[in-house]
């Protein structure tokens, strides 16, 4: 199974930077960098100075979105980050959350058609020939990449039935993250149906209560974007989702003071080093996980962080 890690960067590049290498170091081999807009620092110059600093892991954005950026411009910038970075780079695409498109004022308009078309132009992009698009959301005209590789990945990230299945008959793997675990195998199955689809599964590691509250402000917009039958599972009320939707604006901290622990618990993987290393192997093995991916927030020392992590994961 391959160990990877999630970087949101809310801090200044230059420490993202060597988060990554200390990452690469350890035996981590692949680095998704979150595209949030506005909230966080540019993906691909984020991903740019990574893989200046880097030898072998790979990077890509995980996750881009077909609203805020062309998709064939995002394609043309994967496929210079792949020249860039030595043939490293792969690419992560899904519809876009609330934290991403809110502040820009997108709406997702036929997000399974966006998503469809975007992944459909970057697979044409990447034959190298000229390609024609008429799409929803982004159309092309004539265009043409001649710098690319034709076996750059792409991986989908979605939670719909509709998103999975298209994941799992257009892309080459689907990441789930942050799902409800009692229905991972349901996700699973659904991204699958008797097809080949590589899976990565991502969630938060919590071992004490300092993690936890580095997962809370992020369980914001997860819990606002959860599905609404998921809501009603772990007992959140629509004014508690709306409470949390308006404090968004002010920050995720801000937001985060009215998100409850009950509410986060179904989401993660907690306990004790030990507890938690046999419940994520059990899960994965149960569901015959190709890549678990832990995401690394806004905390004062990440690199121990990672270390433990390490700890726990890389040694099996």
């Amino acid at each position: 199974m391959k160990i990877s890690l999630n970087v949101i960067p809310e801090c200044p590049i230059n420490e993202i930077v060597q988060i990554v290498k200390h990452a690469e170091n350890l035996g981590f081999q692949r680095c998704w960098v979150y595209d949030e807009g506005l909230a966080t620092r540019d993906v691909h110059i984020v991903m740019t100075a990574i893989a200046l600093e880097t030898k072998q892991i790979e990077i890509g954005p995980g996750i881009t979105n077909p609203y805020t950026r062309h998709p064939a411009q995002t394609a043309a910038a994967i496929m210079t980050l792949d020249e860039l970075s030595g043939g490293r780079a792969f690419l992560g695409i899904g519809a876009g959350g609330s934290l991403t498109l809110d502040p820009l004022e997108i709406r997702r308009v036929k997000p399974l058609t966006a998503v469809k078309d975007a992944i459909s132009i970057t697979r044409k992009l990447l034959t190298g020939k000229r390609v024609s698009h008429d799409g929803i959301i982004a159309s092309v005209e004539a265009a043409q990449v001649d710098y690319s590789r034709k076996d750059i990945e792409i991986w989908l990230a979605g939670r719909g039935p509709k998103m999975l299945a298209l994941g799992g008959e257009l892309a080459d793997g689907v990441m789930l993250d942050f799902i409800y675990k009692p229905e991972l195998s349901e996700y699973v199955q659904k991204v699958r149906n008797n097809k080949p689809a590589k899976i990565c599964y991502s969630t938060a590691i919590v071992t004490d209560e300092q993690d936890l509250e580095f997962v809370r402000p992020h369980m914001t917009y997860r819990l606002v974007d959860a599905p609404q039958h998921v809501k009603e599972k772990i007992g959140i009320k629509p004014a508690e989702i709306n409470k949390i939707r308006s404090a968004m604006s002010g920050g995720l901290e801000s937001a985060s003071r009215y998100v409850e622990d009950r509410w986060i618990a179904p989401f993660i993987i907690q306990g004790s080093p030990s507890e938690c290393k046999e419940e994520l192997y059990t899960i994965c093995e149960k569901n015959n996980v190709d890549e678990f991916l832990i995401p690394m927030f806004d905390m004062p020392n990440p690199k121990q962080y990672l270390e433990q992590i390490a700890s726990i994961l890389i040694p099996i």
